[in-house]
């Protein structure tokens, strides 16, 4: 796989992401894209770029213990990211 093959035009993702819904059973709007690449972009600037994908799925798991609501979703995004705009290490 060369570098080029990895990265993903916008609509790939939506496809990549319908793909993911479809065999998980998510309906249309439970995979916030942009919200996501969003706190992954914080997270990698405001942490490490290691540290976006593990902030992603911790996000997600702090969701669903929540309840899974979009609103569940959105709050565990706010903090993580909120926590990576003041990260000092």
């Amino acid at each position: 796989m060369t570098e080029a093959s990895r990265t993903l035009p916008p609509e790939a993702l939506d496809a990549w992401a319908a793909a993911l819904s479809e065999r998980f059973g998510l309906s249309d709007g439970e995979v916030p894209i942009s919200l996501i690449l969003d706190l992954a972009r914080d997270v990698a600037n405001g942490v490490a770029r290691p540290a976006a994908p593990l902030s992603a799925f911790v996000a997600g798991l702090v969701a669903g213990r929540a309840g899974g609501s979009q609103a569940d979703v959105e709050a565990a995004v706010a903090i993580v990211t909120e926590m990576a705009k003041g990260w000092e290490a």
